[in-house]
């Protein structure tokens, strides 16, 4: 009985251990600036965050840092994963969580394919089940791993005022499902209040829908009307790369990703 007790007790200690020594890590890696060379890289990758300000920049750092200890980069199609591939999206999808503590806990694999790849979509209606070959820029799954275009994530990088970024969408998707479920519904940050949430995204949606199907021009992009996780995502690209654009159309909306966030991009210089 005695030995039984030593043995649980030394599995405990054993347990509690890892979890103070991954704790420390990861203190040490948030408290760790880049590399003069990696903020520059970044800085020539993703345009969008010689915006910061100084707080924020070194918030970022820390959580590149974070984010390239967990990740592994994994090049499909015979593509060979660079430095400047894992420093551009990781900066990217660590923009959205830069001053919030949401954080993709289940995140451990990014695959890359150097352009669109193809994709099997599965559909359920009834009992008739359907399946057909898309081809995509981007894909995000339940509890990971996250599917990237190179030549998608570079470009919607570059371009950061034209609303439309593949890593900031995808990278919505996985914060979406910390919730436990992908449906627009995130986690939401202290103070904010789900009912609140709710009515605003269900009338913007639905505005949105309208529009979509009667032709009209519309700031968040079309695709949002495929569904409540895809009209979360596409906002959150306007959000951060056409913000007076998004406060201007639905200001509601934009507050509402601002209270998530913790951010205000209009803000940024």
């Amino acid at each position: 009985m005695w030995i039984f007790l030593a043995l649980v007790m030394l599995v405990l200690a054993a347990l509690g251990y890892r979890y103070w020594s991954r704790k420390q890590q990861r203190a040490v890696l948030l408290q760790t600036p880049l590399s003069d060379h990696q903020r520059t890289t970044i800085a020539n990758l993703v345009p969008i965050v010689r915006r910061l300000p100084p707080d924020l920049r070194a918030a970022l750092d820390g959580k590149v840092n974070l984010f390239l200890d967990q990740v592994d980069f994994v090049g499909c199609d015979g593509l060979e994963i660079t430095e400047e591939m894992e420093l551009s999206i990781s900066a990217q999808a660590c923009l959205l969580v830069v001053n919030s503590d949401l954080w993709y806990d289940n995140l451990t694999t990014i695959l890359i394919y150097p352009n669109a790849f193809k994709s099997r979509q599965r559909r359920q209606s009834g009992y008739v089940v359907t399946e057909k070959e898309v081809v995509r820029t981007g894909e995000s799954w339940d509890r990971g791993p996250v599917i990237l275009s190179w030549a998608h994530s570079r470009q919607g990088a570059m371009n950061d005022r034209d609303g439309q970024n593949v890593v900031f969408h995808e990278f919505a998707h996985q914060i979406d499902d910390l919730s436990g479920r992908t449906n627009g519904v995130p986690i939401l940050s202290e103070g904010q209040s789900f009912a609140e949430w709710e009515h605003v995204f269900l009338t913007a949606y639905d505005t949105h829908v309208r529009a979509v199907e009667s032709g009209h021009r519309t700031v968040i992009d079309p695709y949002g009307a495929e569904g409540h996780e895809e009209f979360f995502a596409v906002s959150v690209e306007v959000f951060f790369e056409r913000p007076q654009a998004l406060k201007s159309d639905v200001p509601e909306v934009y507050e509402q990703l601002s209270k998530l966030f913790r951010l205000d991009p209009i803000a940024w210089p």
